[in-house]
């Protein structure tokens, strides 16, 4: 999975800043590079985010550079020693000693190999972010009272699926991820019932438990929607879920937000409504376009305030959003004032570090995530999102994330890598169990539908879980890559 030349310019820059670009991640607890390669910055943000953003990406990067190392040196008398010595200095892990001690045999399965690294270079990314909480942010602490201050007690985020919008929350919105929900589908076309289930928790907590605040404060419950749209492409480069089409892809969301809003108030009456935001994201920029509701709640699909416009002719963001929805609500006013504020500084980001627009307009993501769980991937074109209970109902977006990986992996002879994953509660008796039993069930399902690739070893699968009941990273269940390698799988 080679990236272009523009990616590679952009490595260099890095190391030049002293910014590290692919050397291992850190242990939990441990002062690693990025605390080391960040302890200069004196508090500049687009600086640490950067600095995360290329370890972690070069992380997975370097992966085809050593790999073709370690090909090179197969025949060599020494092979197993050179390539493991290789893999813990440029990789920080070690490589399956059966892959590489049956290589003299045929060939050394690359295929496996690539997954297996993959695999590992995911789970050191995660235990260096829920050990060391890298991006963690300055306005976590007051984010709730701010929300709540704007008129609402939750915020609700369903972005594309598309990897390029799996930053939204913590880069282009600039928002604490632990104080917001994220729920990716294809299209952004989110699950209603999930949504009607989600809110029905939301509120009873409130009831039962006065968290995150008592039932009787006058907040209501935001769900956030946001397609994305291409600048540099917009023909080729869109949605794909929505044939690169932005009208269709806006259009598409807001009839979304509005059935889930009425399903609300059907569903439970008495005053029981939400209110609604629908955000378009350039993914070649990360700047938004916000369409403002009016005084009544109501949104239009062409009034909007585009930020790149508001930064190319300046002014401030409260004035701009007044000229355009005079009416709108002050609580909602001032949260998108604030949106639109941090989303100056994130289309700053890309000006200072990519040169205004990503050199990876299209898709790049390093693999497919699959399942429930994921909160730490909050970096674009990391991983293609397919949240999901069974295969069944996943289809869509798995078709299009498998459709994504055939161009960028198997028409390379790479496999596409999955990790699959669903979350526990270990207060729930026997919960783990079924999150695993549920794990290798879905898998076989996945093998199952996508059989070609599966025989051919051009998909593999990590299987794992986590105690959401508990600071801990995740726990691996399975891999496939330590099963049987099927025929072709060289």
């Amino acid at each position: 999975m080679l990236r272009s030349t523009r990616h590679q310019q952009l490595q260099a820059q890095a190391r030049g800043r002293g910014v590290p670009t692919g050397a291992a991640l850190r242990r939990p607890g441990a002062r690693g590079p990025l605390q080391q390669a960040t302890a200069g910055l004196a508090g500049d943000e687009n600086g640490r985010l950067y600095a995360y953003e290329q370890q972690v990406k070069g992380a997975f990067d370097n992966l085809v550079p050593v790999l073709k190392q370690v090909s090179a040196l197969q025949h060599e008398a020494d092979f197993e020693l050179r390539a493991q010595r290789l893999a813990r200095e440029r990789l920080g892990f070690e490589l399956p000693e059966q892959i590489l001690a049956d290589a003299w045999v045929d060939q050394l399965d690359m295929r496996r190999l690539f997954a297996w690294c993959v695999f590992s270079s995911y789970r050191r990314f995660c235990d260096d972010y829920y050990g060391n909480g890298p991006l963690a942010s300055q306005q976590a602490a007051g984010f709730d009272e701010f929300l709540q201050g704007c008129g609402f007690h939750t915020l609700d985020i369903s972005p594309c699926a598309d990897g390029r919008l799996a930053h939204l929350v913590r880069y282009v919105l600039r928002l604490p991820q632990q104080a917001v929900r994220r729920k990716s589908y294809a299209g952004a076309l989110f699950d209603i019932e999930d949504s009607i289930q989600k809110w029905t928790e939301v509120e009873l907590r409130r009831f039962r438990e006065g968290q995150p605040n008592s039932a009787d404060a006058p907040t209501r419950y935001l769900k956030l929607l946001s397609y994305h749209f291409s600048s540099v492409d917009p023909q080729h480069q869109g949605c794909a879920a929505h044939g690169s089409d932005t009208q269709k892809a806006a259009q598409a969301g807001l009839d979304r937000l509005l059935a889930f809003r009425e399903a609300i108030e059907n569903s439970f009456c008495c005053g029981a409504s939400i209110d609604l935001l629908l955000i378009g994201l350039d993914t070649d920029t990360d700047a938004i376009r916000v369409h403002l509701p009016d005084g009544q709640g109501e949104l239009d699909l062409q009034r909007w305030l585009d930020v790149a416009e508001l930064e190319q002719r300046g002014g401030s963001s409260a004035e701009a959003i007044r000229a355009i929805a005079p009416d709108l609500a002050e609580g909602m006013a001032r949260l998108i004032e604030r949106l639109i504020d941090n989303n100056r500084q994130q289309i700053a980001y890309v000006r200072q570090y990519h040169g205004g627009r990503y050199a990876d307009i299209g898709h790049a993501e390093r693999f497919i995530g699959a399942g429930v769980g994921f909160e730490e991937i909050q970096l674009r074109n990391l991983m293609y999102f397919a949240y999901m209970n069974t295969v069944e109902e996943a289809a869509p977006d798995l078709d299009v994330g498998i459709r994504i990986f055939t161009g960028l992996n198997v028409a390379h002879g790479l496999p596409v890598p999955v990790v699959l994953r669903f979350d526990h509660h270990s207060r729930v008796p026997g919960s783990r169990q079924r999150a695993a039993e549920h794990a290798a069930r879905v898998a076989q399902a996945l093998q199952a539908r996508y059989a070609e690739l599966h025989q051919r070893g051009l998909l593999h699968l990590l299987q794992v879980t986590r105690d959401c009941d508990s600071p801990g990273s995740i726990e691996v269940l399975d891999c496939s890559v330590q099963a049987q390698p099927q025929a072709g799988g060289h």
